[in-house]
């Protein structure tokens, strides 16, 4: 499990255009839900190949009858406290990773993941850029009348056309929020509505979602008592949980339970996050070392070397764990990543490689395998590295680090065309433009002009970054 800081380059901001208002969001907030990329690349994004899996295995179903199973739409963590979620295009979809954290069972995450999917399947964004323009030019022919008002009282000298214009002016404001917020309230509203007909359809409950948006009630009703409902981006708590609780408790679904197996990964994950993400006090109140569950045993072996810096304590309890359940690729993975950081990379490429064996579609898995593989230092597994890490990039083809590390492999095995040209790739998702196209000049004069990694080579020379708007 990694925290990844977000480059403004990487293929995955580049394309979006980053503004607050565009943000459809679940939250009850006043605000519209949504994050500055500033804060996003302060906070960073969370890469965990087991949290990653299970949202997978969640998403999957409510994509497929949203009619969004081919658009590869890509959920990401982010490392922030705040409960929330929010998607900010029709490909990309943002789960806090307190929100992960805080949903006690996996119907209540999905009851999130549905929400946010009504919001990319209704094409609200685009639709909410138009409104924002509409609005933007009626405020502007105000803007326009209010001074022109203003200016002739100025002329006049009189008092009264000058209050007039700024009056106007205003008005000319408050329409353009209050016409965006109504049109945002109605979104929500149907995101709402789409979302149950989308667990309706692959036969799960809605009480998970009627749950979740209860907590923002009890969280968050004192502050929103006394506020203009008609200056909110949501509708207000209590309308949204009548209309809410209507359409769930219709529902055949209602009281059906969550799948089990899907319960207990759930269960992991949260006790996985808490082991990283939360102090050791508060890991070791909720996860106490009376409790022999394999979630507790997993929150604390984290704590062991994490924070605690006591690689054999955690030794013991990560092999407690591969004993109780030897079938789980995650525990392998953690026991491997923490002997890479204690500096055993040798005796971390076993258990990683019982990872890849049990996960062979984690490209992050194998990356962590080529990383041990290359710090070993052993001539014999630079071939093995470059094997995995060429099977992980067909996974994860934006990743820097895999990239580097291949760069890395392909320079000692002598193959400097083949080297340059990744480093190229890792500078590119690395936001570092001029570093990657000096790569890739490098690299051109190592290949036959028309030969693929020659061409790859002039793709990222005539490069060139999308404005974001």
């Amino acid at each position: 499990m990694a925290s990844v800081p977000v480059s403004k380059s990487m293929s995955l901001l580049s394309k979006l255009a980053w503004k607050k208002h565009l943000a459809g969001g679940l939250a009850f907030a006043v605000a519209v839900s949504a994050i500055a990329p500033a804060d996003l690349s302060a906070r960073g994004l969370i890469r965990d190949a087991e949290t990653e899996s299970l949202i997978r295995d969640y998403a999957k179903p409510i994509f497929r009858v949203a009619g969004l199973g081919q658009q590869n739409i890509r959920i990401h963590i982010v490392n922030d406290r705040n409960f929330n979620a929010f998607v900010v295009d029709g490909r990309n979809m943002f789960i806090h990773s307190e929100t992960l954290k805080q949903s006690k069972t996996p119907n209540q995450l999905i009851g999130v993941i549905a929400h946010e999917t009504g919001h990319i399947a209704g094409g609200h964004l685009s639709r909410l850029r138009r409104t924002i323009a509409k609005a933007q030019s009626a405020s502007l022919m105000l803007q326009i009348l209010g001074i022109a008002a203003f200016v002739a009282g100025a002329a006049t000298g009189g008092a009264a056309g000058g209050s007039a214009g700024a009056a106007v002016m205003s008005g000319g404001q408050s329409l353009t929020q209050r016409a965006v917020l109504a049109y945002q309230r109605a979104e929500e509203s149907a995101a709402d509505q789409a979302a149950v007909r989308y667990l309706n359809a692959t036969k799960q409950s809605s009480r998970g979602m009627l749950e979740t948006f209860s907590y923002f009630v009890d969280q968050g009703f004192a502050s929103l008592k006394y506020v203009d409902p008609y200056v909110q981006s949501h509708p207000m708590p209590q309308q949204r949980i009548i209309q809410l609780r209507e359409l769930a408790r219709r529902s055949p679904y209602y009281d059906k339970a969550d799948n089990q197996d899907w319960a207990f990964r759930h269960e992991l994950m949260r006790a996985k996050l808490s082991g990283f993400l939360e102090s050791p006090r508060t890991v070791y109140t909720k996860y106490p070392p009376s409790d022999k569950s394999m979630p507790a045993r997993y929150a604390r072996a984290v704590v062991l070397f994490r924070r605690e810096k006591n690689l054999k304590a955690f030794q013991r309890e990560i092999d407690q764990l591969i004993r109780m359940d030897p079938g789980n690729p995650y525990f392998y993975e953690l026991k491997g990543q923490f002997l890479l950081e204690a500096g055993q990379a040798s005796r971390a490429v076993p258990p990683l490689r019982n990872a890849v064996k049990l996960a062979p579609n984690s490209g992050l898995i194998r990356i962590l395998l080529a990383h041990a593989l290359l710090t070993a230092n052993q001539p014999r597994l630079i071939d093995e590295a470059v094997t995995q890490l060429r099977r992980a990039i067909v996974r994860e083809n934006t990743s820097p680090e895999g990239y580097r590390l291949l760069a890395m492999a392909y320079g000692r095995k002598g193959l400097t065309g083949q080297a340059s040209l990744a480093s190229a790739y890792q500078y590119l998702y690395q936001g570092k433009l001029k570093f990657a196209k000096e790569q890739a000049k490098r690299a051109q004069t190592k290949f036959r002009e028309g030969t693929p990694n020659w061409i790859k080579a002039d793709d990222i020379l005539k490069f060139q970054p999308p404005k974001l708007r």
